[in-house]
């Protein structure tokens, strides 16, 4: 997994606009501050689709870079957006829970019509991508 700095600016009422330092043809905006961090991860998948992407650059880095410097200095802000990259390949896995949560777990997945590793791997992504 790698995690990219964005930033994120925004004039008056308007949606949070984010850029990448170091991606800079990849860009997001939000409505709301909550959606940041997702709008981005999904802005990095679409552009890893047809892109590779290049090593992250570091916060010191990214800090220290006039534009971003500027761009702080006037209110804009840094967050960590994490990249899960993409495999298609699928690995097996032995895994041991609870019998009241794994009953938890089937009940949810039926809800949604998934799978149980599908539900779990969904689960899974969107906790790392939140604790990034």
């Amino acid at each position: 997994m790698r995690t990219y700095y964005a930033l994120v600016e925004q004039e008056g009422d308007s949606a949070f606009g984010v850029s990448f330092p170091d991606l800079p043809s990849v860009f997001s905006a939000a409505d709301e501050e909550a959606d940041i961090v997702d709008n981005a991860i999904q802005a990095l998948r679409l552009w890893a689709e047809d892109e590779a992407l290049p090593e992250p650059s570091s916060l010191h880095a990214v800090r220290t870079r006039e534009d971003i410097a500027a761009a702080l200095a006037e209110g804009g802000f840094l967050v960590r957006v994490p990249l899960v990259d993409d495999d298609s390949r699928v690995v097996r896995a032995n895994l041991t829970f609870e019998a009241g949560t794994l009953k938890a777990i089937d009940e949810a997945a039926a809800k949604r019509g998934l799978s149980r590793s599908a539900f779990i791997s969904s689960a899974a992504r969107k906790e790392i991508e939140r604790s990034a």
